[in-house]
């Protein structure tokens, strides 16, 4: 019966005789199908494949390599887009085939689809699987930025019939993530004529290509009313077995008669429990996504877990099955072609299943037999029957059935339970339990009843012109809404307290020729030494804060260095870090309902703050306290406050890349080189209690954009400056970093000493200084004598504002801005009041 074909005899004869079902297509095809019939009000029909490893047993090494092939179609497909790829598979019967289709594409990451809701695991998408019997799927990666990348995206299921379950899953996902590219995969492609250009107007509509790689193909030719002939003769063949059997139709057993007289097995309800080893951390399959990294160390662990199966078959065994469970289908599989090649046996591989199908014992059908037994996983992820096919009377000395830790419940083990149930027909059953993995660590926020639900991310290109999975930005969009001011009045006004910095925003800086080209250069020459800062800041975090880090950049300075971070974890450990920016103001605080979402999303032990450099650390003050001002209001505990920054001249945070003081070519510019967005806004009148902060995404300043290319610099440098990291981490971790505060304490003696006494005026550092060249009213730069290069930019904008640049002898800095002290005055408006700019 694992053969395609029975006594030869295409296991498709016996439907189509009796409805007049006929598939048309070649040899290919009837080798891999064959029809049976299911209780269904939707289609009466199956296509049964002798390929997938679902209803009929087969070999898993032809099992596995029918996917393989299909991977390496569609790497020869895409070509270079290929190393981007990302797969995605389809629950329940296709989960083990989209597996194998990554592993064909050179190790792509996969996910599948799932009927298993998992508490605390908050869902990217879901769809509909129309003709199925249980339609809902859910999307649940730990990685949420899994599906937001722009590589293709490969669909892989069992069958390409109508298309819309693939349309479904397509427009659900590119309305949220959309991309350029898609790949749909399955082993046959049985769309109708009138099915088959849907794909091409469906690629127009939503302007991505769309491509298809099936293993065959063929249509299904129906005639009128078989619905209607398929339930009758369901229900004349339930009833008939009924009848014979005195039992509910199907409900447990088989529609072969199981063996009679006392079973070899004397300990029928204890099967033999094998321990298989399985590594620490290493997911079941890819419910919440399977990358590279887990694929080797799947593979380095299988031979030691197949060898402990093969202790437990037994001598003279000549026939085995290795049975997986529903959506575990590749874990089971690939044990089985492992035990393929240490046992003398003949080994099978097949799942059990929800789908309710009829059993006919005849040649020409595609299910012989079938077992029935409850659901047995907690929860189950749908309640009532599951089957298990061609399983019953098909010679098998052995079956080892493979679940997840889930399904290993007392429903299991129960009388009427699937070991139970396979012990009466086959004389061996070994148990091996594979641990259920749960994104580490499952956080589940105690979030009050009242918490107003909050909106997903903002990403690009919808809101700013970084790819959607470099950043989420926890922000609402201002961008049709006047918020500039010209510099001067802006000045007045916040001096004066009129107005609060973060209620208007600066007219955008428009760099001219020159400074482009000095921006240009000054990347080309500090490109290797921010890479390097950016490996020592990304690997001291790994190694003390998180092993997976959530970074949270502050807006919007810190969110290159959060991409940056997030580049180097990947490059580095193939880890795809998750990556938000929120908005934090001096005076007001971090934008709390950021906090909120954060906390809903993930665990807050996991956060790490990002930023791009720390002058005076007004801003890793102004952090801690609010932290702890949220927590105190009841916010959820545990957001570490201490900053990750590029560089940390003024000794204010033990996580840092460097204390050197030098040019981050970042903050010679504006929104230009930081996604298009604006600095964040907090004003009454725009955002509400139950609001992100604002900002403003420049998209017409696109022409003018060099975000992407800052990142793309420093990041073509990193295999340059590895070994250089290394040995800095090393160094970095076993030093006494405590921060001196040394650069608060020269800017509390700036501040005496130039008569401006507000330390808010003076403004430490190249990035600071930089800052109030391009935002504020500078009234002079001191620079340290000696200074190089790193200085070309600051004293081109000086000499543009008309500013004077005085060097000085000791100076902790590199540069220090001064903010012209003379808006002492109230402002007012013409009515008297305070001007609000």
């Amino acid at each position: 019966m694992s053969n395609a074909v029975n006594n030869g005899v295409w296991s498709g004869t016996w439907v189509a005789e009796r409805l007049g079902v006929e598939l048309v297509g070649d040899d290919t095809l009837t080798g891999m199908l064959g029809l049976a019939l299911r209780r269904n009000p939707k289609r009466a029909h199956l296509l049964v494949s002798h390929v997938l490893g679902k209803h009929v047993p087969q070999s898993p090494t032809v099992v596995h390599g029918h996917g393989l092939a299909l991977g390496h179609r569609v790497r020869a497909l895409l070509g270079a887009d290929a190393a981007d790829a990302v797969v995605l598979g389809y629950a329940e019967t296709a989960t083990g085939l989209g597996h194998s289709v990554a592993d064909g594409l050179g190790g792509a990451p996969y996910l599948h689809s799932t009927r298993r809701p998992v508490a605390g695991v908050a869902t990217a998408g879901g769809f509909e699987e129309s003709h199925s019997h249980a339609t809902s799927h859910l999307l649940l990666p730990e990685d949420p930025a899994l599906l937001v990348g722009d590589g293709p995206l490969v669909l892989v299921d069992d069958e390409f019939s109508t298309g819309n379950t693939v349309l479904n899953t397509v427009r659900d996902l590119h309305a949220r993530y959309p991309r350029r590219r898609y790949v749909v995969v399955a082993l046959v492609d049985m769309r109708s004529a009138a099915d088959a250009g849907r794909l091409e107007d469906f690629a127009r509509e939503i302007g991505a290509r769309v491509d298809l790689v099936a293993a065959a193909s063929g249509t299904v030719r129906l005639p009128e009313g078989v619905l209607e002939k398929g339930q009758a003769l369901v229900a004349s063949h339930e009833a008939s077995v009924e009848g014979a059997t005195g039992s509910t139709p199907g409900a447990r057993g088989t529609a072969r008669p199981a063996p009679t007289g006392p079973h070899p097995d004397e300990n029928l309800s204890h099967p033999v429990r094998v321990d298989l080893g399985w590594p620490q951390g290493l997911p079941d399959g890819g419910r919440h996504g399977f990358t590279q990294a887990h694929r080797e160390a799947l593979d380095a662990a299988l031979p030691g877990m197949g060898a402990r199966l093969a202790e437990a078959i037994p001598e003279g065994a000549s026939r085995v099955l290795v049975l997986g469970f529903e959506e575990l289908m590749y874990a089971p599989l690939r044990l089985a072609r492992e035990l393929e090649h240490l046992v003398p046996a003949e080994v099978r591989y097949s799942t059990t299943t929800r789908s309710p199908v009829l059993a006919v014992d005849d040649p020409g059908y595609a299910i012989r037999s079938r077992i029935v037994f409850p659901a047995h996983d907690d929860p189950a992820d749908g309640p009532g029957e599951r089957y298990a096919y061609n399983v019953a009377g098909a010679g098998f000395d052995a079956v080892v059935a493979v679940v997840d830790s889930v399904a290993d419940t007392a429903a299991l083990h129960a009388p009427d339970g699937l070991l139970a149930t396979l012990a009466a027909h086959i004389p061996h059953v070994v148990l091996a339990v594979v641990p259920s993995y749960v994104p580490a660590p499952l956080y589940v926020p105690d979030l009050p009843e009242e918490s107003p639900m909050l909106p997903e991310p903002l990403r690009g290109p919808a809101f700013s012109s970084y790819p959607p999975e470099e950043v989420g930005w926890l922000l609402q969009d201002l961008s049709d809404v006047t918020l500039e001011a010209p510099t001067e009045e802006r000045e007045e006004a916040i001096q004066s307290g009129g107005a609060h910095y973060a209620e208007s925003l600066p007219v955008e800086y428009q760099p001219s020729d020159q400074y482009q080209r000095l921006f240009h250069a000054a990347l080309e020459t500090s490109a290797a030494r921010i890479a390097q800062a950016v490996g020592v800041v990304t690997e001291t975090v790994i190694a003390e804060r998180s092993p997976r880090p959530v970074l949270v950049s502050l807006a919007r300075a810190g969110t290159p260095v959060g991409v940056l971070m997030r580049r180097w974890a990947r490059y580095r450990h193939g880890l795809d870090l998750p990556h938000y920016a929120v908005s934090i103001v001096r005076g007001r605080g971090i934008d709390a309902n950021a906090l909120r979402w954060l906390a809903a999303h993930h665990d807050p032990r996991d956060v790490v703050f990002v930023d791009g450099w720390t002058g005076k650390g007004a801003i890793t003050r102004e952090l801690a306290a609010a932290i702890e001002e949220f927590e105190a209001a009841g916010g959820a505990a545990g957001f570490d406050p201490e900053i990750a920054v590029l560089a940390d001249p003024g000794s204010c945070v033990r996580t840092y890349g460097t204390r050197e003081d030098f040019l981050i070519p970042s903050a010679c510019l504006n929104s230009t080189v930081s996604g298009l967005i604006s600095r964040t806004v907090l004003r009454a009148d725009l955002v509400g209690p139950d609001d992100f902060h604002g900002a403003k995404f420049y998209r017409e300043l696109a022409g003018a954009d060099v975000s992407v290319a800052f990142l793309d610099a420093v990041a073509a440098r990193f295999d340059e400056v590895a070994d250089a990291v290394a040995g800095a981490v090393k160094e970095l971790l076993a030093a006494d970093r405590t921060p001196t505060w040394e650069g608060w304490a020269a800017v509390e003696r700036i501040s005496e000493e130039y008569g401006i006494h507000d330390v808010n005026l003076v403004k430490p550092g190249v990035g600071e200084t930089t800052r109030v060249l391009l935002r504020r009213v500078p009234w002079k730069i001191l620079a340290r004598a000696g200074a190089g290069a790193d200085l070309d930019h600051v004293r081109l904008l000086a000499e543009q504002r008309g500013v004077p640049v005085e060097e000085v002898g000791e100076l902790p800095y590199t540069c220090v801005g001064l903010i012209h002290p003379q808006y002492t005055r109230g402002a007012t408006g013409a009515d008297g009041r305070a001007v609000s700019v």
